[in-house]
């Protein structure tokens, strides 16, 4: 019988030894370590890792509270999760269907790591492709006047799915601030441009209007700011003159599929570090120089 995998996911601030301290920590618990990877953020002085292991001598639960000793002196901040365990996931989706189809086979056909506990639409199109799979099926109409009590369902269905993942696969409807900070880390959307170029409706017409030669398709977490999420996955095409709108958009439904089955696969693998904003990097950086300044500043002598 093989021995239960897990991953473990951490950050914390750089400093010497850490490799060795983590690869360590698993001997002395007796994990066998089946992949690891790790890199150096110089922008924030912060140190990423990912380890998947093998272990039999300590459950799932033992694990956690001996790695809560471990972190602590480290400032760690960690997560450990079985791979056995699929990732719970509701998909939104409102009149494109290409994106949800493909996710339903490849979860299905055993490429994709997740469990889809349920499809929310405001539109009914899908609710047969969604029986065919053994999926519920929840319609729930958005109007302006609406969006409050649909977010509310929407959000109840998530909670009542146990849902780790939200995947907008094409769904048209901008998510309010409050769903999206509710949902902050675990919401997934496909956009259909390379970002951060052609934001919000209609990419592939501007696209077609500024007469660009590569089109693609960006998947990112989902934040308040319309289209500015961190970056998961991206990949292009290749277009030219001879192409309609209409052509640019059938083109992208294949490199939209692709993208989010990817970006998927690197979340539920864990294999997405939690990088910090913009912001908080230029934060961090303006705040170890300054360090640095006063270092380097002479002291005065001594009355």
């Amino acid at each position: 019988m093989n021995a239960p995998a897990y991953i473990l996911t951490l950050s914390c601030p750089d400093r010497l030894g850490l490799v060795h301290a983590v690869s360590g920590f698993l001997l002395e618990h007796g994990g066998n370590i089946e992949e690891a990877a790790q890199f150096n953020d110089h922008d924030t002085g912060l140190f990423f890792m990912r380890v998947q292991f093998a272990c039999s001598q300590h459950d799932h639960a033992t694990l956690r509270e001996h790695l809560a000793t471990f972190a602590e002196p480290f400032q760690m901040h960690w997560r450990l999760h079985a791979t056995a365990e699929p990732m719970k996931t509701v998909i939104l989706v409102s009149k494109e269907g290409h994106c949800l189809n493909d996710l339903l086979f490849r979860w299905k056909s055993g490429l994709l790591p997740v469990d889809i506990r349920a499809i929310v639409s405001n539109h009914r199109d899908f609710y047969q492709l969604a029986a065919s799979y053994n999926v519920p099926f929840h319609h729930i109409p958005v109007t302006a006047a609406t969006k409050a009590q649909a977010e509310a369902r929407q959000f109840d269905i998530i909670q009542q799915e146990g849902a780790e993942l939200v995947v907008l696969a094409r769904y048209m409807q901008i998510l309010s601030d409050d769903l999206c900070r509710k949902l902050s880390g675990r919401a997934i959307n496909i956009h259909h441009s390379f970002l951060p170029s052609f934001k919000g409706a209609k990419p592939y017409y501007q696209a077609h209007e500024r007469g660009v030669k590569l089109i693609g398709a960006t998947a990112h977490y989902v934040t308040a700011e319309l289209d500015e999420g961190p970056i998961i996955e991206q990949d292009v095409e290749r277009v030219d003159h001879t192409l309609s709108p209409e052509d640019f958009t059938a083109v992208g439904r294949d490199v939209e599929c692709v993208v989010l089955a990817r970006a998927v696969r690197w979340h539920v693998e864990r294999r997405v570090p939690r990088v910090e904003p913009a912001s908080r990097v230029l934060e961090r950086r303006l705040a170890r120089q300054q360090g640095l300044r006063q270092r380097e500043r002479p002291h005065a002598p001594a009355a």
